[in-house]
């Protein structure tokens, strides 16, 4: 019989209530729940059973089953309305709720429920208001707050928490706030911390901060909101001030700071917090933490800390969850090892675009293309709709390999299939992909016809592409143009003075370089990240802090010369050059530097992304290469953070 249902039998709890015919019209409409359990073709012998049941066990409450369907709502607001159980105002509040909350948020009808209803009460009110402002429909939010204080309906905490989330802006923020203030309700701790985070969205942190100051009533649900406003506002020193002084810390605490410290770029910072974290017995990391603290691992190249995360979830059943799972192959990918972030995403239970458009970049971004190809094939068959980040990721793609038909394909594809304009970004894709392929009056005339601004990069990568295949007149023209259209951009004089150099043109290196120095451009240094021992090393260009700089300028110098040589003959600029001829004016690279340090450490490091601005066209692997045949009986790390022996094939990447 289908009351015997495992699915409405687990729901089923049994409550004592007297036999009389309202609490038994209010048990039947209970077990109307039951359809969100069980499949539809079961409902209309449920509903026909109802009639002969004398007693109905009380099943989960009705403002719980928000993921009905259409049809199954429609079934349940008939049936009550045909057997005369819509007068009772507990069944009509319900109805009102399930069309105004559920995912299908019939809110025009809900709103004419609620306009027939006599007397509706709070939880009415408070229904139909969370369902305009999950709908971004604030002003009419609004008008049952009026139409509430009309009647005689006193608002409560949940009235104006939906009312502060509805704002849309800071104007009608300020007038509900000051509607709270008048009705004393910013005792409640949860209508606080809605105000201070809104406050905080809309760039009002000082505001926010006094109602925070003022508040007779703060938890750690206000101090992490403050927290939160800060580092969306930018202000992380603030934000650590604050949590410094925390009362108490939770994981949802930890985890706001971590965040900020992330979404600043203060990486190092953001897995300083998790370590200490990890020492605090009372407080364990939630999901939400573990996804911040691995994208900084990431930024950063923590690969032994990120490793450890990955353990922890593993060991503590966490699921890989959307933000989870996609946070761990987005650090796998950037640390150069797709095996294990293929393996969380195929055991992920469920994906979104921005799982499967991580994946496709990290195939991407590895020199991958054949598998992100198919990858992008696959997710049009069985996965979400693709959207724009996708198709960068496909486009990066073709642009390792010079994929160029394939690559005009997906730019028409992404419009003509998917609706997608093309950004500027993807314009820059194609220009790049055009240019390095030596297509360079087609990039040129690409870039002519582009419907919004060409930006720096695009003609930076026009500019390379003139470098890498000849064209010098052209070159010459679009370095002249892009050191006037970004003034203050290093990498556009570097770029164009070493075009000159390639040519041995040195009297036009030292007029770049010494328009640089009249307009007060200095060059930003490259910089790097090695991780030994689970401590982070940062360095640049001609560092002297690491406790190792004596022994590494001293094998700088004796290999200069021969990497100088091997750097010209391969056509990679390893070197920021000044004169043909003065080694000493050669500034060698952090990216050099970070293979000495994991030498002189003896310990295999785990090698972050390089930022290089002097370093052009080619991957520095042959360089670092050539230094591993110095000591191949030394484990280093690959410029992508991946550990590899002396024998690994360093033009995999």
């Amino acid at each position: 019989m289908i009351l015997n249902s495992p699915n409405v039998k687990s729901s089923c709890v049994f409550h004592p209530y007297p036999e009389t015919r309202d609490n038994r019209r209010r048990h039947v409409l209970h077990l109307h729940i039951a359809l969100v359990a069980i499949s539809q073709s079961q409902v209309a012998a449920l509903l026909s059973a109802m009639s002969t049941i004398p007693y109905t066990p009380i099943l989960r409450r009705l403002q719980g089953y928000l993921n009905l369907t259409t049809t199954e709502l429609k079934l349940i607001h008939a049936h009550t309305i045909t057997h005369g159980l819509s007068r009772f105002a507990y069944v009509s509040s319900r109805i009102l709720a399930l069309y105004a909350q559920s995912q299908l948020r019939d809110l025009r009808y809900a709103e004419t429920l609620f306009t027939h209803m006599s007397n509706p009460n709070v939880f009415d009110c408070n229904s139909l208001i969370m369902g305009f402002s999950k709908n971004s429909q604030c002003r009419k939010a609004f008008l049952v707050l009026k139409r509430m204080l009309n009647i005689g309906v006193r608002p409560n905490s949940c009235t104006f928490v939906a009312l502060v989330k509805a704002c849309d802006s800071l104007a009608l923020l300020e007038q509900v706030h000051g509607q709270i203030m008048k009705l004393g309700s910013l005792s409640d701790v949860y209508v606080v911390s809605s105000i201070l985070s809104v406050y905080s969205k809309y760039g009002a942190i000082r505001v926010a901060r006094r109602v925070f100051d003022e508040s007779s009533s703060r938890n750690v649900v206000c101090w992490t909101s403050l927290i939160t406003g800060y580092c969306s506002n930018g202000l992380v020193n603030e934000a650590r001030e604050l949590f410094d002084v925390i009362p108490e810390r939770n994981d949802v605490s930890y985890s706001a700071m971590v965040s900020g410290y992330v979404r600043n770029g203060f990486y190092n910072e953001g897995i300083e917090i998790f370590r200490e974290l990890k020492n605090c017995e009372s407080v364990k990391p939630n999901g939400s933490l573990l996804a911040s603290v691995l994208n900084a691992c990431a930024a950063v190249g923590a690969f032994v800390e990120g490793k450890w995360i990955h353990s922890y979830i593993d060991d503590h059943c966490f699921e890989y969850e959307l933000e989870l799972g996609t946070a761990l192959i987005d650090f796998y990918a950037k640390c150069g090892w797709m095996e294990p972030a293929e393996k969380i995403f195929d055991s992920m239970p469920s994906k979104d675009v921005t799982t499967w458009s991580a994946m496709i970049m990290g195939l991407a971004i590895n020199g991958k293309n054949k598998m992100a190809l198919e990858m992008f094939a696959d997710m049009e068959k069985v996965g979400p709709e693709p959207n724009a980040v996708t198709f960068i990721g496909v486009l990066i793609a073709c642009n390792h390999k010079s994929l160029l038909n394939e690559a005009w394909w997906l730019f028409g594809h992404m419009s003509k299939k998917y609706g997608i304009t093309p950004s500027i970004e993807h314009y820059g894709c194609m220009v790049d992909i055009l240019a390095r392929g030596g297509r360079i009056k087609e990039a040129l005339k690409f870039i002519n016809s582009m419907p919004m601004e060409p930006d720096g990069a695009i003609w930076g990568s026009l500019l390379n592409g003139c470098m890498m295949h000849g064209h010098v007149e052209l070159g010459q023209r679009v370095g002249k143009y892009l050191i006037e259209f970004e003034p203050h951009h290093s990498g556009r004089y570097v770029l164009l003075a070493n075009m000159y150099a390639g040519m041995g043109r040195w009297e036009f290196v030292s007029k770049t370089r010494k328009l640089m120095k009249d307009r007060g451009v200095s060059v930003i240094c490259a910089w790097s990240f090695i991780e030994i021992d689970q401590n982070i090393h940062k360095f640049v260009v001609d560092d002297k802090s690491c406790s190792y700089s004596g022994e590494i300028s001293t094998v700088l110098s004796l290999l200069g010369k021969e990497l100088v040589d091997f750097s010209i003959a391969k056509n990679v600029l390893l070197f920021e050059i000044v004169s043909p001829t003065t080694l000493s004016s050669f500034s060698i690279l952090s990216s050099t530097i970070f293979t000495e340090i994991a030498l002189f450490s003896g310990a295999g490091g785990s090698i972050s992304n390089e930022f290089c601005p002097i370093r052009v066209e080619r991957d520095d692997n042959d360089i670092g290469e050539k230094v591993f045949q110095m000591d191949e009986k030394v484990l280093v790390g690959d410029s992508r953070g991946k550990p590899c022996s002396s024998s690994s094939s360093y033009g995999e990447y």
